[in-house]
This record gives structure tokens, sequence and C-alpha cells, in this order.
């Protein structure tokens, strides 16, 4: 039997994850209480809308990672909207994006190992890459 690959490692945990209601609400409140500035950039946030959004770009991520166009093309576009003449999302606030999903994911994820959370960074690390180019 084949080894799962990190897409498929990460997306199997996303669906752990985001099948239970608590997951995303959790991930949010490690996010915003990291920092006044994040909080900040939330402040008219329609989080019903942005929860939703948030689950459908962890599942863009894995495969714009994978290379499928168009799922790098939407995830330009919100490149675009994130960079410093939209929102103006700096680069050095993907990192505590980052680190809040992954340590949010490993305690919803009853099935989580390091080979999981190397998935998760690997895959969103990639993303975040993207994000921050096009800042």
């Amino acid at each position: 039997m084949d080894e799962p690959t990190p897409k498929e490692l990460f997306l199997q945990s996303v669906s752990r994850c985001v099948g239970i209601e608590a997951f995303i609400p959790s991930f949010y409140d490690r996010f915003l209480a990291s920092s006044e500035e994040i909080r900040a950039k939330f402040r008219f946030t329609d989080f019903e809308k942005q929860n939703k959004m948030l689950a459908r770009s962890l599942e863009l991520c894995a495969c714009a990672t994978a290379g499928e166009a168009e799922s790098l093309a939407e995830i330009n576009e919100r490149a675009t909207t994130h960079n410093r003449d939209h929102m103006n999302i700096e680069p050095r606030l993907y990192d505590t994006w980052l680190d809040s999903i992954v340590e949010t994911a490993s305690e919803f994820d009853d099935e989580w190992t390091d080979a999981i959370e190397a998935a998760w960074r690997r895959i969103l690390g990639h993303v975040v890459q993207r994000m921050v180019r096009k800042y």
C-alpha cells in the first residue's frame, strides 16, 4: 500500500477538522487573540461568510499546490485582494495565520501526526509564499 501524499494527508485532515463545527470559530478565536492589529483587520468581517470562505480556501490550497490551473487562478485572485493596494495584509501576518491554523487543526484532528503537520505546513506554506510574493 502506498503512503498517502501530502495533499491526501492534508485533505483528509481538513475534512476531519471542518467536520467539527467548532473548528473554524476556534481558529479565528486563536488568530484574533494573537494581536490587536489582526483583530483590527477583521473588525468589519461577516464571520458566517468568512467561515465558509476559509473552509473552501483550505481545499483550494491543496489543489493549487498540486498545480491545478483553476485553483491557482483563484489563489492568485485572493493574493491580489490581500495585497498592499487592497486589504494590505502584510507578509509578516501570514506566519501568525499559519501557526494559528496548524495549532487549531492539531487540537481538532484526532488522527494528528507529525506527517499531517508537515503536510499542513507544506501546502499552506506554499500558498503563503505566493501571497507574500504578490504583496
